[in-house]
């Protein structure tokens, strides 16, 4: 292994802790932001804003797109944009505490896709480690529980997350990351924008709506998903699975410092299992 590799297999997890910490943080600018406009409106707008952006910057990344990789990337985008808009369908259906942990349950399909099509390894510690991140989750989220069509809706979209990162593992590496990126978020407002049209679409209300909308299109879309498909090159999806557990966590330190919400005894202890849980697999699993 070359020092140039090792050194990217070090850096990829904490890079990809920088994405979870963008998306909790996301929970928290969005939250008004979703009453104003209807979800799949904002997801189109989010997702279109972040292509625009991101060719805008480097226009001449077009060449890349050959056959191979627009394939390959617009089929990790179905994914993505299938997890959102069953994650929204859910969310409209049942609570954002049971949606937040059901979609959580990714961590838990991530390992088990990734033996069936990838043929990883699957150790004992790797299994402690989604046990005690589930746990955790679970403690952060769940305020009583019943199974229903938004359960069922959400737990869709945590498998289809899970399959999300299976693409990417399996088809990121040797590959543009910038490219691949683009492509999946273009399949994300495609889908959003299909989900849109029994509504109509309407464009964010206000200049409130509209900075985050270039917040998460920037910041949480293009820069995150660039960060992801890169470091999914360098890692097992497993270990990219349990990082991006760290989401919910991030999301409750945010809604804290930022959202004048409290946290519970309850909420502390899943977020210290959901920390454990990652930097024993991140530090310890090879």
């Amino acid at each position: 292994m070359s020092s140039s590799h090792a050194l990217k297999m070090r850096l990829a997890p904490w890079a990809l802790l920088s994405v979870s910490a963008a998306w909790g943080m996301a929970f928290v600018v969005m939250k008004d932001a979703i009453q104003r406009q209807s979800v799949n409106n904002f997801l189109f707008t989010r997702f279109l804003f972040a292509v625009l952006v991101m060719i805008t910057l480097k226009p001449h990344i077009i060449k890349k797109f050959d056959r191979d990789l627009l394939l390959r990337a617009s089929s990790a985008g179905i994914f993505l944009g299938l997890g959102y808009i069953f994650q929204t369908l859910g969310l409209a259906r049942t609570g954002a505490a049971i949606t937040g942990f059901v979609t959580g349950l990714y961590i838990v399909f991530t390992p088990l896709l990734a033996y069936f099509f990838l043929k990883e390894r699957l150790t004992r510690l790797i299994w402690g480690c989604v046990f005690l991140a589930t746990i955790g989750l679970g403690l952060l989220s769940i305020h009583g529980f019943s199974v229903g069509v938004g359960e069922m809706l959400v737990l869709a979209s945590a498998f289809f997350f899970a399959a999300h990162i299976i693409a990417l593992g399996k088809w990121s590496n040797g590959r543009d990351v910038y490219a691949m990126t683009i492509v999946q978020l273009a399949m994300c407002a495609l889908l959003a924008g299909l989900a849109s049209i029994p509504d109509g679409y309407s464009a964010p209300p206000d200049s409130g709506v509209w900075a985050v909308v270039a917040f998460t299109a920037v910041v949480c879309t293009a820069i995150a998903f660039v960060i992801q498909t890169w470091s999914q090159a360098h890692m097992t999806t497993t270990k990219v699975a349990v990082i991006l557990t760290m989401e919910v966590v991030f999301a409750a330190i945010f809604a804290v410092i930022f959202g004048g919400e409290r946290l519970t005894l309850q909420a502390t202890l899943g977020g210290v299992m959901v920390l454990t849980s990652m930097l024993i697999i991140v530090l310890k699993e090879n």
